[in-house]
This record gives structure tokens, C-alpha cells and sequence, in this order.
């Protein structure tokens, strides 16, 4: 029997479940592997999660639902938290815009796009600009207005934050590009994936289902580790290269002194 005050990890699943529908508990064990929560053992090896535990892992799946944080980012997060004696739920490196989060009932409506501004902080325009670009669908009311989903405003948020630094839409279409090719890799890896666990054709169960998700949640973590790794190697090249470049060239302290005259 779990200790007073422990869950196991089918209850923490059962727990945070209403909020997070696609949780299960071979994702919980996929975050453990990852090294982003350690519960404790019993002495036969069963699992057990303090509030603690069920706390940090709801952060987790907050951030990765709503600002779409790779998990390597939200362990730095989650670590900077813990050295500065915060608590899970904070976050102070990021922009107070991206830390706010959008209750159920905003999530699952369409919202006029008139909205915007005070939903996302974005304007009107700059949403129209990423729906023009395709980082974002609109969809028309019977009445001909335009309407957001609900289920894109933390990625509003996410584009409005990058406008800060000089991405603009424009500069997100390449990413819309990418999203597409990627996409047809990770279908065309899920159809191995399936064949090697029966083949594509057999009947698509629950649980079938939740092992779908969950080799797609994980090539998405490895696949983000893959890009990050990639542009913080060639922005590091390139900062070498600047610094090599704009260091000013030493003399020799005997013709320092003449050159000085």
C-alpha cells in the first residue's frame, strides 16, 4: 500500500486526466526517463508521487500545452525555479504575455478576431498577417466575421513575443513550410511505427491510440532537441567567427610604445 499522502501513477494519470485528456501513464514514465520528474520507490519498485511531484508535473504539461516549450527548456525553467527558491509554477524568465493561460471553455470557442488585443495582446493587423501566412486558420462566421479558434491563441501569443526581436510573419512562413514536411516524415514514421506493432490495418483501439500519441509526442521532444542543437551550434559558430573578426589586431608592446609616438 502507497504511503499516506503518496499516489500512484495511475491516480496521478486519474488526477490530472480532466485537464490533460491525452495524459497517460507511459507519458508520465517518458517525463521520468527524461529526467524531469524523480518520484520515489517503494522497496518492490512501484512508483510513488508526493503533491510535490503531482505539482512539478502539472507545471510541465501547462508548459508544454500552452507555450509549447520543449522539455529540455522547461527542465532549465523548472531548474532556475528550484536554485532561486520559486516554486514550480514560476517562471519569471519568460514575458508576463506568455505566461498567462487560457481556461478550458476559452480554449474549446471560436473568438472574433476583433478579440484579439485583449485575448493575446496582438493586433488585429499582426493576426491577420500570420493567418495570411498560414501559421493560423480563420474561419467565418455565418454572419461573414472572422473568427480565431481558441486552441491558437497561446501560438498568437508565442508569434506576437518573436515580433519583439524582428520575426515577423513573414519570417514564420519558412516555419509553416517545415511544419508541412515534417509533418508527412512523422506520418510516414508512425506508419512503420505501426506496422511493426501489428500493421496499419488492424482495428485502432484506445490503446492503440495512446501509443500513436505518445511516439508522437516523443519524435516531436527529439526532433526539437535536433533543431535546437542545430541553431545554437551555428549561432555559437557565428559569434565565434564575429569575435575572431572584430578583435583589433594586437602590436607588440615595443611598437605599441613607437606607434603611440
Amino acid at each position: 500500500m502507497p504511503d499516506a499522502g503518496y499516489l500512484t501513477i495511475g491516480k496521478v494519470v486519474k488526477r490530472l486526466q480532466q485537464r490533460y485528456p491525452d495524459l497517460s501513464v507511459s507519458k508520465v514514465r517518458y517525463l521520468e526517463d527524461e529526467g524531469l520528474i524523480t518520484p520515489a520507490r517503494t522497496p518492490g519498485g512501484y512508483r510513488l508521487y508526493s503533491q510535490h511531484d503531482v505539482n512539478r508535473l502539472e507545471t510541465i504539461l501547462r508548459l508544454q500545452k500552452t507555450r509549447f516549450l520543449p522539455l529540455q527548456v522547461i527542465k532549465e525553467e523548472l531548474e532556475k525555479g528550484e536554485s532561486a527558491g520559486m516554486g514550480y509554477g514560476t517562471s519569471s524568465s519568460l514575458p508576463a504575455s506568455l505566461q498567462q493561460s487560457d481556461d478550458e471553455e476559452t480554449t474549446n470557442r471560436l473568438h472574433p478576431i476583433d478579440r484579439m488585443p485583449e485575448l493575446t495582446g496582438a493586433p488585429v493587423s499582426f493576426v491577420r498577417q500570420l493567418a495570411e501566412v498560414g501559421v493560423i486558420p480563420l474561419k467565418r462566421s455565418p454572419h461573414g466575421r472572422d473568427l480565431v479558434d481558441g486552441h491558437d491563441l497561446a501560438l498568437v501569443r508565442v508569434c506576437h513575443e518573436l515580433s519583439r526581436f524582428g520575426i515577423g510573419p513573414r519570417n514564420l512562413r519558412q516555419y509553416v513550410t517545415a511544419a508541412n514536411r515534417e509533418s508527412a516524415m512523422f506520418e510516414q514514421a508512425l506508419v512503420i511505427y505501426a506496422r511493426k506493432g501489428g500493421g496499419v490495418e488492424a482495428e485502432l483501439t484506445d490503446e492503440r491510440r495512446e501509443r500513436f500519441a505518445n511516439a508522437c509526442d516523443q519524435m516531436l521532444v527529439l526532433t526539437n532537441q535536433v533543431r535546437d542543437a542545430l541553431i545554437r551550434r551555428h549561432i555559437d559558430t557565428t559569434y565565434k567567427e564575429m569575435g575572431v573578426r572584430e578583435q583589433p589586431e594586437r602590436l607588440p608592446k615595443d611598437q605599441e610604445r613607437t606607434h603611440r609616438g
